[in-house]
């Protein structure tokens, strides 16, 4: 049986880099969408905004990742910015979407999602049965997740991955707190409450090969291990560094930046449970675990 072959859009970013080099270190063939010209043998142009995609060059690929879009934490939430977001994630995602619907024989897909879909939950526990909740992260997810609608209805294997918060010391949302916890001093934001769903980036990766892998998956799963309040991942976090200093962030000052703080506010206690039930097992399952990968 021939070796899987994978294309991964977002291939530059933290998640995509990260499982492009574990596909390598196994010795799988790995394609990566790039939006200019290519220059590398196993790069294939893309261009969501015109919908275009080189499906000559992904004939015999078994898997699709699509990580693309842009960035929800990287600026303040302007109107603009907004369009961008919604924009980068649908129109890529209906590109990818038609193309692999296209091929014969189809690939799998498995298309980047975020458990924002939820909204701010408070304690209530979520999973992939949870209704969506509101706000634009809500909006955004809804769209993101119903634009990979042109392969599903095409018979295509699809697997939305609602990814929590990963967690690296090479960068990301989460990588943004470690120069201050390196520092000794660790930001509690607001009263510290909320739920923040931890992953690792190692089983972000791992998990976003099994959903590629695995055939009988299909459908959303949530990309998260370890649901933690973010006062208690301050205190581990000030374990795993030695440092024990908790310098409060009050709401008022977060929402002086604007609805972007959501991304630090919104209380999300997500558990994975189609992940667990389908049999994978996570290499960091604890908040404890997951934050000693930041060391």
């Amino acid at each position: 049986m021939p070796a899987p072959t994978y294309a991964v859009t977002g291939a530059s970013g933290l998640i995509g880099s990260a499982l492009v080099a574990a596909l390598q270190r196994d010795g799988l063939p790995v394609l990566r969408l790039v939006r200019r010209e290519p220059t590398r043998a196993d790069e294939v142009r893309w261009d969501p905004a015109s919908g275009s995609v080189d499906t000559d060059a992904l004939a015999g690929v078994t898997a699709v990742v699509h990580l693309a879009g842009a960035g929800v934490a990287e600026r303040p939430w302007t109107a603009g910015y907004r369009r961008t977001v919604l924009e980068s994630r649908t129109s890529g995602t209906r590109t990818i979407a038609a193309a692999v619907a296209r091929l014969d024989p189809q690939p799998a897909l498995v298309s980047g999602s975020a458990i924002g879909l939820y909204g701010d939950a408070g304690d209530t526990v979520l999973d992939e049965g949870s209704p969506a909740g509101t706000g634009f992260l809500a909006e955004v997810v809804t769209a993101w997740e119903a634009a990979t609608a042109p392969a599903a209805e095409a018979g295509v294997r699809v697997c939305s991955a609602r990814t929590g918060l990963v967690v690296s010391r090479r960068g990301g949302a989460f990588g943004r707190l470690l120069p201050t916890a390196r520092a000794g001093l660790l930001p509690r934001f607001g009263d510290g409450q909320q739920w923040w769903s931890l992953i690792s980036l190692e089983d972000e990766v791992r998990a976003l090969r099994w959903l590629a892998d695995t055939g009988t998956a299909n459908g959303a799963y949530d990309l998260t291990a370890a649901p933690t309040r973010q006062e208690e991942v301050v205190r581990l976090l000030g374990e795993v560094h030695r440092r024990v200093a908790t310098v409060p962030v009050p709401k008022v000052a977060l929402r002086a930046v604007g609805e972007v703080s959501r991304v630090l506010l919104d209380s999300q206690r997500v558990e994975p449970r189609r992940l667990r039930e389908e049999g994978f097992v996570f290499s960091h399952p604890t908040a404890r675990a997951i934050l000693e990968t930041t060391r």
